[in-house]
């Protein structure tokens, strides 16, 4: 039979076989489980932290443009709405973790982005690559939009001018060779 609840009702077990139609917020204050794929056709947004899991190699998040324009997408925006931004802010991380060998949660790698002027019309940024050596992350490369700084030896894979220097102004011997 069909039910039909004008106002609000507190039911404590509901199964429904078929499909639900409502009109207004459905409201879930526990788990919500499913178990084939859910779709959310208005689009989703959470106000917490989300976990994805699943106990295979395939891909855990997968976003699909079906726009037939030469346009870019899909986009992925990690978005700082700070009230106050400020220079030098850090504009989201990338985190790259996993287990080490003793079954530890460890993290191998990162990469931010700190906004170094938030001037209107003048922004600048720069992004930060810090992959883990002896358990610290030394900024192994930085890019701006003036340029690349590496913390160590750098390795051209082509000919052309190559620029080092060292930070405490020591001299510095650089090899350059082309076979």
């Amino acid at each position: 039979g069909a039910i039909d609840v004008a106002g609000t009702t507190n039911l404590d077990v509901v199964d429904i076989d078929g499909a639900v139609n409502m009109a207004t917020t459905a409201l879930v204050t526990g788990v919500l489980t499913t178990t084939a794929a859910t779709v959310f056709n208005g689009g989703f947004a959470s106000n917490a932290a989300s976990t994805i899991t699943t106990a295979d190699n395939l891909p855990q998040l997968t976003l699909t443009s079906t726009d037939a324009d030469a346009a870019v997408g899909p986009v992925i925006k990690l978005y700082r709405n700070s009230a106050s931004p400020a220079d030098n802010d850090l504009m989201g991380k990338i985190q790259f973790s996993g287990e080490d060998d003793a079954g530890n949660d460890s993290t191998f790698g990162t990469i931010i982005v700190k906004a170094t002027d938030v001037s209107n019309g003048a922004e600048d940024a720069s992004m930060i690559f810090s992959p883990v050596l002896a358990d610290a992350f030394p900024d192994a490369l930085i890019l701006t939009g003036a340029g690349a700084t590496f913390n160590a030896g750098i390795t051209a894979s082509n000919a052309g001018v190559i620029k080092a220097s060292r930070a405490d102004n020591a001299r510095s011997l650089l090899l350059y060779t082309d076979n």
